[in-house]
């Protein structure tokens, strides 16, 4: 099990933050190590919208194609991925914002675990490094976007 837990305030709105990171399609232009997007499908469930979609991953030597249930909660400007299919046992994350004096509170939950023991054994060495890298790239597009 490795997981990761963040909470910012960025200066930008909460509903501008959300829109980002709901744009699953753009992830190929600002995210490392995302390779390509695909949004499978989208479903409006009234309250909700789940979004099926696929990222390619290139790390190193690997290069892996993970599929996922993303459910956009716009009320309460949630995000929560679930892990469908690809070289995962197992992995969910929780993005959430809220609107705070001078901008927005964002935090951001990962956890998950590869499959593959290579994989594993060289995430657990730069896994910290690489959730915080994660994370600036969304600051970064947030401030080309809005900045």
């Amino acid at each position: 099990m490795t997981t990761h837990s963040e909470t910012k305030v960025l200066p930008y709105s909460a509903q501008q933050m959300y829109d980002l990171v709901a744009d699953v399609g753009s992830y190929p232009e600002f995210l490392p190590w995302c390779a390509a997007a695909r949004v499978r499908s989208t479903e409006d469930h009234g309250d909700h919208t789940v979004m099926f979609a696929d990222l390619v991953i290139s790390f190193r030597v690997f290069r892996e194609r993970f599929g996922s249930k993303v459910t956009l909660w716009p009320e309460s400007r949630t995000i929560d991925t679930e892990y469908i299919d690809g070289p995962f046992r197992y992995m969910e994350s929780r993005w959430s914002f809220k609107d705070v004096e001078g901008g927005c509170e964002v935090t951001f939950f990962v956890d998950f675990e590869f499959k593959n023991a290579v994989l594993r054994s060289i995430i657990g060495v730069v896994f910290n490094d690489a959730m915080q890298r994660i994370v600036r790239a969304f600051e970064r597009r947030a401030a080309k976007l809005y900045g």
